[in-house]
């Protein structure tokens, strides 16, 4: 029956995983990982509660002002990832 195939469905009433299945994260959970960065811990992933792994990307160009320096957070488990510009306090 549908209604039994339901629970056993990812997203269905059976599924007790906290991930909502969206592809990115929320404002709120970006905003978390951020606080948590900059307070010099390595964040919990809000989907999986593993750590992410960080990575820092350079860039910028030589005709601009500034080069930037940016965090590349990545969770090993559901692949979701944030990249901040910390300096700047900004998300890119």
């Amino acid at each position: 029956m549908l209604g039994d195939d339901a629970a056993e469905m990812p997203g269905g009433d059976g599924d007790q995983s906290p991930d909502t299945g969206l592809a990115q994260y929320t404002a709120g959970e970006l905003q978390l990982i951020r606080q948590e960065f900059i307070s010099g811990r390595m964040p919990l992933c809000p989907r999986c509660s593993v750590v992410m792994t960080g990575r820092e990307i350079g860039g910028g160009s030589f005709g601009l002002g500034y080069a930037r320096q940016r965090d590349w957070l990545i969770c090993g488990t559901c692949r979701r990832s944030a990249i901040f510009d910390i300096r700047r306090g900004t998300r890119t």
